[in-house]
C-alpha cells in the first residue's frame, strides 16, 4: 500500500490481506517512540524519525519474504517524500539528508538483487484533502491533530501535493490506482468493487508474468 497519511491505507491493508488469505504487515506508527515527538519539535527529531522509519521498513520487507504472499500497509519507496519534506523545511541538515539517502540507496539496491524483495503490485491510495483532514481528525491521535498544532496544516498540504507528484513520477512497480475518497471500504458493495479492481490487476499481472516465462523457456 502506498498513500498519504490518511487515505485508509491500513484499513485497506487490513481488507485486502483478509480477502486475499495474506499476511499482513504493519507500519510502525501506534507503538513508534518518535513520532510523538516529531511533532512537537521537527527540527530536532527529524533525522530520528526518518533512520527509524527506514529501519523498521526494511525489517518488514526481510520479514514479508517468509511468507508466499503479504500485504504491507506502506511502501518503502514513498519513505524519500517525507525525508524530502523535512529537509526542504529546514527540519533535517544537508549532511543528515545526505546520509540518509545514502542509506535508502543500500537498502534499495539490497531489495533489487533480493528474491521475492521488490512488491509485485503497489496499490497507491488517492484522495482529496479534505477527506484525509477528516480522517485524521476521526481517529484521534492527539499529535497529528491541526486544532492542536494550527501550523500541521500547511505540513499536510505540503504532503498532499508531494504524493501528487511522487506517484506521477514512480516507475518502480505497476501501480494500480485507487480514489479511496470514492469508496467506503466497510460498505459491502463498495468492497466488491475494490476486490474486482484488485484481483483484475492481479490476474494480468500473472498473465503477463506466464507469458514472459514461456517467452523465455522457448529462445
Amino acid at each position: 500500500m502506498a498513500g498519504m497519511i490518511g487515505t485508509g491505507k491500513s484499513t485497506y491493508a487490513e481488507f485486502l490481506s483478509e480477502q486475499l488469505s495474506s499476511e499482513i504487515f504493519y507500519e510502525s506508527v501506534v507503538d513508534n517512540p518518535i513520532l510523538p515527538d516529531y511533532y512537537k519539535n521537527p527540527k530536532r527529531w527529524a533525522f530520528p524519525l526518518q533512520i527509524y522509519f527506514l529501519n523498521t521498513r526494511f525489517k518488514t520487507i526481510r520479514q514479508a519474504r517468509t511468507s508466499p504472499d503479504n500485504v504491507l500497509d506502506r511502501s518503502l519507496y514513498e519513505d524519500l517524500i517525507f525525508a524530502e519534506l523535512n529537509f526542504d523545511s529546514g527540519n533535517m541538515t544537508q549532511l543528515e539528508f545526505d546520509t540518509y539517502k545514502d542509506l535508502l540507496e543500500t537498502m534499495m539496491n539490497e531489495i533489487d538483487k533480493t528474491p521475492k524483495s521488490r512488491q509485485d503490485l503497489l496499490i497507491y491510495l488517492d484522495s482529496d484533502l479534505e477527506t484525509v483532514l477528516n480522517r485524521i481528525k476521526q481517529r484521534g491521535r492527539s499529535y497529528e491533530q491541526v486544532e492542536e498544532n494550527p501550523e500541521l496544516l500547511a505540513y499536510y498540504k505540503t504532503l498532499h501535493a508531494k504524493y501528487k507528484d511522487w506517484i506521477k513520477a514512480y516507475d518502480k512497480t505497476p501501480v494500480l490506482m485507487i480514489e479511496s475518497d470514492q469508496y467506503n471500504i466497510f460498505d459491502r458493495n463498495d468492497q466488491d468493487k475494490i476486490m474486482t479492481l484488485v484481483k483484475n490487476e492481479l490476474q494480468r499481472l500473472e498473465s503477463l508474468e506466464q507469458r514472459s516465462a514461456v517467452m523465455h523457456e522457448t529462445r
